[in-house]
């Protein structure tokens, strides 16, 4: 079984949560490095009254939690591991287990300890977690699920000890807390991340192991498939124009170089000829008389000729401008306008209009509102619903910034198939999507998943990923539950956006498809014209019919599509 080794930076405490409940019931073992945002969290035996202040006053949250073990604090500085994989014993998680899982995970820390120069690192007979010159240096707190593991481990690098004056630490008052800095030791996060993962994967990475970080891959590692950079042949690099500075800041940090010229002529299998005849006419009539926004306009999709002549299209909502700026993305990023009330009306007349059964709905990201955006999708799923009775509702949805309860009222107008799009590997996230994070998409996935929706999600390839990342990435979406995934050819809507770093042959999909069948994924849509919503109805047949309800007609009939096609996909 293969490890899958995460350094995820700084994710908040409610979204790895939800990685963790997801992952846990997965068949493959994970382990997740990160930091959190300062927080609270109290244990299933936690006394409240060991919070001495509000924790608001000092910038944190506070969070109760499954986890075994009383109050702690975690925060950036904090390097904290959730290793979620099956523990052998012979109780099926039973206290003798969970005793001495939790002695394994001490002894982990103990022995990076050592590896980093720390002298005199042991257990305390009385309390657990690492302990040096009598003071806690590393809590733990685990929870066992039918023999697979949750929670982990919180390593001091560097935090701001001063808020754990506003706790009783682990419920023990006459013991201090302690971190490698205060012990003098100069180390870095991503030294302590490289110890961490060394003896992880001496102990758990058997089976073999693959590691991916989300800011950069650390020093050493360079004999690892999956943090191979891609080469890019001298002829091929001379951009005719200059990427934009902060662009290019992102991409070099990411290890990825200029990219293919521009002005180089796309192969063949990226050639979508023109159609444009009485069918796209009648859409683009029908689109422009109801005033509604298409994803296949605003993101220039190589497919809208044939899509609309087709009489298929993907909606956009919540207007036409974006408050985020991904690097691939074409859609207009000026400062949106107010919502129109009406919209949700005016869509619903245009899939009565056009006889949809299978309407798709996406939008543009908008941090400026509280909800980001998330009681206009309900609302429209509804309209749809009333307007054209049993059409299959699809949304492509932003993360709303990962707030749970934004998330939950998308996920209360249960759309047919709920979208987010993770749109490139760990390693990339921040050049391409500098305002999402990987974390926090898988994240959404894992929630809209746990709500018992039918889930979804798109790569987009030829941005300076390694096959090997795709994979992996592949293997994440796998890991929370996603049941349709789509891979598509990355192309450069303009000089001002992320460079084709490389063109991506068809053979090359068909081994993604492949690959993300065999790992589970119940519907893989993988070629170079692949869009989000290429083949979304049979998409959502076939996932349906791998988990049968009530009624579900499974015999395998080739039916239209609607919904063909949406450009490079909207941000996330």
């Amino acid at each position: 079984m293969t490890l899958r080794v995460r350094w995820l930076g700084r994710v908040g405490y409610g979204e790895a949560m939800a990685l963790q409940r997801a992952l846990v019931a997965s068949s493959e073992d994970h382990l997740l490095l990160l930091e959190h945002p300062s927080v609270y969290t109290l244990g299933v035996r936690a006394d409240p009254a060991d919070v001495l202040v509000s924790p608001s006053s000092v910038g944190a949250e506070l969070v109760r939690t499954d986890r075994g073990g009383q109050v702690t604090y975690h925060g950036p500085g904090q390097l904290v591991a959730y290793p979620l994989r099956s523990v052998p014993g012979r109780r099926g998680g039973g206290m003798a287990d969970t005793v001495a899982y939790v002695h394994s995970l001490e002894q982990l820390v103990i022995d990076v300890l050592a590896d980093l120069g720390v002298r005199g690192a042991g257990r305390d007979p009385r309390h657990r977690g690492v302990w040096v010159a009598g003071a806690k240096v590393c809590a733990l707190g685990v929870r066992l699920v039918r023999s697979r593991s949750m929670h982990g481990f919180a390593l001091n690098v560097d935090p701001d000890l001063a808020m754990f004056d506003h706790i009783v630490p682990c419920g023990i008052r006459d013991r201090r807390v302690t971190s490698l800095a205060a012990l003098g030791l100069e180390v870095t996060m991503a030294q302590v991340v490289d110890a961490v993962v060394a003896r992880a994967v001496e102990r758990w990475g058997e089976g073999g192991w693959e590691r991916q970080d989300v800011t950069g891959p650390p020093a050493g590692h360079a004999d690892v498939a999956v943090l191979t950079r891609p080469e890019v042949a001298p002829s091929q690099a001379v951009p005719e124009v200059a990427t934009p500075v902060r662009l290019a800041t992102r991409l070099a940090a990411a290890g990825v170089g200029p990219g293919l010229d521009r002005a180089a002529r796309k192969p063949a299998w990226l050639r979508a000829p023109a159609r444009m005849g009485p069918a796209y006419r009648g859409l683009e009539r029908t689109v422009r008389d109801l005033g509604l926004t298409t994803v296949c306009e605003e993101a220039g999709c190589p497919n809208i000729f044939e899509c609309w002549a087709e009489g298929t299209a993907t909606f956009m909502i919540n207007g036409g401008r974006c408050t985020r700026s991904c690097g691939f993305c074409l859609v207009d990023t000026r400062r949106p306008g107010p919502l129109d009330a009406d919209e949700p009306r005016r869509l619903a007349d245009a899939v009565a209009r056009l006889g949809l059964d299978h309407a798709v709905i996406t939008a543009v990201a908008r941090d400026d509102l509280a909800d980001g955006g998330a009681a206009a999708f309900a609302a429209t799923v509804a309209a749809v619903r009333r307007r054209v009775p049993g059409c299959a509702v699809e949304v492509l949805i932003p993360d709303c910034k990962g707030d749970a309860g934004a998330l939950a009222t998308v996920f209360a107008a249960r759309p047919d198939v709920c979208n987010h799009n993770l749109e490139t590997v760990a390693r990339l996230q921040r050049a391409v999507r500098p305002s999402a994070g990987y974390a926090r998409s898988l994240a959404v996935l894992a929630r809209a998943k746990a709500a018992g929706l039918v889930t979804k999600s798109g790569l987009i390839v030829g941005m300076g990923e390694t096959d090997a990342e795709v994979t992996g990435a592949l293997a994440d979406l796998a890991g929370v539950g996603v049941d349709i995934v789509t891979l598509g050819q990355y192309l450069r809507p303009s000089a001002r956006h992320l460079p084709v770093a490389r063109w991506v042959p068809p053979s090359t999909f068909e081994r993604f498809r492949e690959a993300g069948l065999a790992l589970g994924i119940t519907h893989v849509e993988a070629s170079p014209l692949t869009r989000s919503s290429y083949h979304a109805r049979r998409a959502l047949e076939t996932a349906a019919c791998a988990d049968p309800g009530p009624g579900a007609d499974c015999g395998g009939t080739d039916v239209g599509v609607s919904g063909r096609g949406p450009g490079q996909p909207v941000p996330s």
